[in-house]
């Protein structure tokens, strides 16, 4: 599913700030960052930047609480997850499921036999 020819996935660094949020339940531009730290060292500005942009799109609503805003999250993580397996489906298996199910089945055996022969490979 596309919106004006974007995908409707956030891009990595939003998805990051919406593991957090589903996390916490919700929390202010400290509390994500803090969460984020530890894998990214991202500017406070960065941060309230991305979470602005969620709100701009949706995926979090955001409440003034003193002096800084509380972000919830609104789409949950179930949703996105279909937003992108469909979109994956559609991108590149033509709209089937089916195909989807065949590649992944397929995968098992392929990705076995590719790492015996890159083991094979590496022996040599």
């Amino acid at each position: 599913m596309r919106r004006n020819g974007t995908s409707e996935i956030p891009p990595r660094l939003e998805l990051e700030c919406l593991k957090v949020l589903w996390r916490l339940g919700q929390g202010n531009v400290k509390d994500v960052r803090r969460e984020l730290i530890a894998s990214r060292n991202l500017a406070y500005t960065t941060v309230m930047t991305v979470l602005d942009r969620l709100a701009r799109k949706g995926c979090v609503v955001r409440r003034k609480v003193g002096r800084s805003f509380l972000y919830s999250p609104v789409l949950n993580r179930d949703s996105l997850c279909r937003l992108a397996i469909r979109d994956l489906v559609d991108s590149f298996f033509e709209g089937s499921e089916d195909a989807l199910l065949r590649y992944l089945r397929s995968g098992e055996t392929s990705t076995a036999a590719a790492h015996e022969v890159h083991l094979d490979t590496a022996l040599l």
